[in-house]
């Protein structure tokens, strides 16, 4: 059991031996042509949640392309500030028309309940409203 474990230990050391040293003339690992964003995020329109989900960014020697994730990154944050500021204005143009609305006596608002004797409001008060809209 000793001599085939010595043999056996000889060669794997002659083996590791000749592929280091005798590698041969060629490269160890050949020069891989650098990866780019092959589908960027659309510019004709805002960027849907598909985009991002098909979104797939290259991958460099050590983690992702700084300049792909950059532009990602900014692109993103410039739709979602555009979004946030159209929410802050169509919240605003809603609170004016509210205050509007409830600036003139006797004229019901616009989110005011239904009158009994509408649709989707029963003559007696009972039961839920707006079933039927």
């Amino acid at each position: 059991m000793f001599w085939f474990l010595l043999i056996a230990m000889v060669v794997v050391i002659a083996a590791v031996t000749l592929a280091v040293v005798g590698g041969g003339e060629s490269d160890v690992l050949p020069e891989a042509a650098p990866q780019h964003l092959t589908d960027p995020l659309p510019l004709t329109r805002p960027v849907a949640r598909a985009d991002i989900e098909e979104l797939r960014l290259p991958v460099a020697a050590r983690g992702y392309r700084m300049g792909d994730v950059d532009d990602v990154l900014g692109r993103l944050g410039a739709e979602l500030a555009e979004r946030d500021a159209r929410i802050a204005h169509l919240e605003a143009a809603l609170a004016g028309a509210q205050a509007t609305a409830a600036d003139r006596p006797g004229a019901p608002g616009m989110f005011d309940e239904p009158p009994a004797d509408r649709p989707g409001g029963l003559p007696d008060g009972s039961g839920e409203r707006g079933e039927d809209r």
